[in-house]
């Protein structure tokens, strides 16, 4: 039974995109390596996924056949009239792709992505970039709660002030009540008569005639002679 011809087109199904990247991928890879092997050429391949993987081969070194592409007289013809469309010299842009793709790639293994392929030192190295990273954030992150710490210790002060400040109101407050009642207790009533008058003649009206008289008479008795009320009986 023949294959179903599938047409050229971007596939548009997440899922089905991934499949089918991973096992032409491989294939391709795969006739790479039989074309080095078969026909004694040096096959140098790079192939970036839609997510930024790098995924590479190579019949001997990347490395070394971009060296050797870059310094072919081919190129090297081309460097001596450089194209008017790219500005960016050949050896300039393979070294930036390649270090892009190591960074993402070390990216991804700080993750905890695509590790399988590293030694016991590669890893030894990456749980101390690993550490080290997380002693740098974890002090960062004793920084600023210290400083949310002094915020609120400094907002606390002012409500303390502010508390101290309002208690000295209310005392003054309660002391100026205090006075104003003392005050009004020396006043004059609103028949023009002082309290001292008011006692007399409350005491007037609780003694019996004849004391009130005796203490009239002791009273002008006193007054005409000059002589000090504490002497009578």
């Amino acid at each position: 039974m023949a294959r179903e011809k599938i047409q050229i087109r971007k596939i548009n199904n997440v899922t089905a995109r991934q499949v089918t990247f991973s096992k032409r991928r491989r294939g391709l890879f795969k006739k790479a390596e039989e074309l080095s092997i078969l026909c004694d050429a040096e096959v140098a391949l790079m192939v970036f996924s839609s997510t930024g993987k790098l995924f590479d081969f190579s019949s001997s070194s990347v490395k070394n056949i971009l060296e050797k592409y870059n310094t072919h007289p081919k190129n090297l013809e081309k460097a001596k009239h450089p194209s008017i469309d790219l500005n960016i010299d050949d050896s300039n842009y393979a070294s930036m792709t390649k270090q892009v793709a190591e960074e993402s790639l070390r990216l991804r293994q700080m993750r905890g992505e695509e590790i399988q392929g590293l030694t016991i030192h590669d890893l030894l190295q990456l749980e101390k970039n690993l550490e080290e990273g997380l002693k740098r954030v974890l002090e960062r992150k004793g920084q600023q709660i210290m400083e949310q710490i002094n915020v609120l210790q400094e907002k606390g002060k002012k409500l303390i002030e502010e508390n101290e400040r309002l208690k000295e109101q209310v005392v003054k407050i309660a002391r100026e009540e205090k006075q104003v009642v003392t005050e009004s207790e020396n006043i004059t009533y609103e028949d023009g008569q002082s309290s001292e008058s008011v006692s007399n003649n409350a005491l007037h009206l609780r003694l019996p005639q004849d004391q009130v008289d005796h203490h009239d008479h002791n009273s002008d008795t006193t007054l005409k002679l000059g002589l000090p009320g504490s002497n009578w009986v």
